[in-house]
């Protein structure tokens, strides 16, 4: 098993995209990373192997962003309207054009939208979206294609 350091730098990255993509408040995301990590190390006896390292961390930020949110609701409804402070990552967005596809990605319905941020910001296989949110991998799978779909169906009428 490697070294929770090497752990850190392999994965944190993946985990802070995922985490920014849910909440679009990259302060809030950074923290949630830091506490991910902090929960990984207390329970890394826990760990069976039995899914990626990948999949199993963002299980824990999921859960870290849950307790967060429980926390804090007010700052959660906050954080859905707060796109206005310019940041590096919203300025790479607009650079590459692509501001229309995560209002579209952010439009789409509650595991839809999920799915396809695991999948395209995450780089997760849909056997591991599946694991992460309880469900089957066909399930991943199908929910992202039908939100693809519902994609292309979107920025085509807009163009």
């Amino acid at each position: 098993m490697p070294s929770m350091d090497e752990i850190y730098r392999e994965h944190s990255k993946t985990i802070y995209r995922y985490l920014l993509s849910l909440t679009h408040d990259a302060d809030v995301s950074e923290e949630l990373t830091q506490e991910t990590f902090y929960q990984a190390v207390k329970s890394i006896d826990r760990y069976d192997g039995s899914c990626k390292m990948t999949t199993w961390l963002c299980a824990i930020a999921k859960n870290s962003l849950a307790v967060n949110r429980r926390k804090h609701p007010s700052t959660d409804e906050l954080s859905e309207f707060s796109g206005t402070a310019a940041s590096a990552e919203s300025e790479t967005l607009n650079a590459l054009g692509q501001v229309e596809l995560m209002r579209a990605l952010h439009a789409l319905a509650g595991d839809t939208r999920e799915v396809m941020y695991l999948r395209l910001l995450g780089g997760l296989s849909f056997r591991e979206i599946g694991d992460i949110l309880s469900r089957t991998e066909n399930w991943a799978r199908v929910t992202y294609y039908r939100g693809r779909e519902k994609l292309k169906g979107e920025l085509d009428s807009d163009g």
